[in-house]
């Protein structure tokens, strides 16, 4: 029998895009959701749900699973670290897929970025990172940029808040942090999603760049993630555990 997947959000444009790649999968869509719906009856109906809705929505869903002791996949932006905290207690209860970003090859760059943070001294390379996006989306950095600062900090055996964040420079602010991870957001059109990593000392210079051109990346990575999940013990996964990578 096929794998049952539900969509949250299901009239939106990635629910759109889900709904087409699940069937792609050879996968049954067990049904959606739509803003405003008891997300109880979704998991009743299914296997393993997808959410790629909005922040607000992620506690409601990953309680849902809980609940009904089904797999989540969820890939919702935005998230405060109150709702990341509540999403990992789910996760001692439910198996549950959270990541900033689903395509394989930001998650490649994920890992190259925290190995290359390790091996070059933040005394000598400031690390940067610019992110664009279509002109609709309503937080900032992105979630993958979060998702680079986080990888950088970790290579260089500390945390963003450690760190320390610069962002939004405006005005007199002074020479840069030593060690500080910097952002820029840039917001236009419609990108689907452009994010670079600088390493910027005196004598050289280190970008990494990812760019997704079709938000079907996302849609089909996500449903790997829902296939991936079947018969996993509880746990907060993300996408390197989905590729072999952790």
């Amino acid at each position: 029998m096929a794998i049952r997947i539900g969509i949250a959000g299901i009239a939106g444009r990635m629910g759109k895009l889900l709904a087409e790649e699940v069937a792609a999968a050879g996968a049954a869509r067990a049904g959606g959701s739509k803003r405003g719906d008891d997300p109880a009856a979704l998991f009743a109906a299914s296997d393993v749900v997808i959410d790629f809705t909005h922040a607000s929505a992620a506690i409601p869903h990953a309680r849902a699973a809980v609940a009904a002791g089904k797999p989540l996949v969820l890939g919702s932006s935005g998230l405060s670290a109150e709702q990341e905290a509540t999403v990992a207690e789910a996760a001692r209860q439910a198996p549950i897929v959270y990541a900033a970003n689903f395509a394989p090859g930001v998650n490649l760059f994920l890992a190259i970025a925290e190995r290359m943070a390790a091996a070059l001294p933040a005394e000598q390379y400031d690390a940067e990172i610019v992110e664009m996006h279509h002109r609709q989306k309503v937080d900032a950095p992105s979630g993958t940029a979060v998702a680079l600062g986080r990888a950088v900090a970790r290579g260089r055996g500390t945390s963003m808040e450690e760190a320390g964040i610069e962002s939004g420079r405006d005005g007199h602010t002074g020479p840069r942090k030593t060690g500080a991870i910097g952002f820029a957001a840039l917001r236009g059109g419609q990108v689907v999603g452009e994010h670079s990593l600088l390493f910027a000392a005196a004598s050289e210079h280190i970008i990494l760049t990812h760019k997704s051109f079709d938000r079907r990346v996302y849609a089909t990575g996500a449903v790997r993630a829902a296939l991936w999940l079947q018969g996993r013990a509880p746990g907060l996964y993300d996408m390197k555990h989905v590729l072999g990578m952790g």
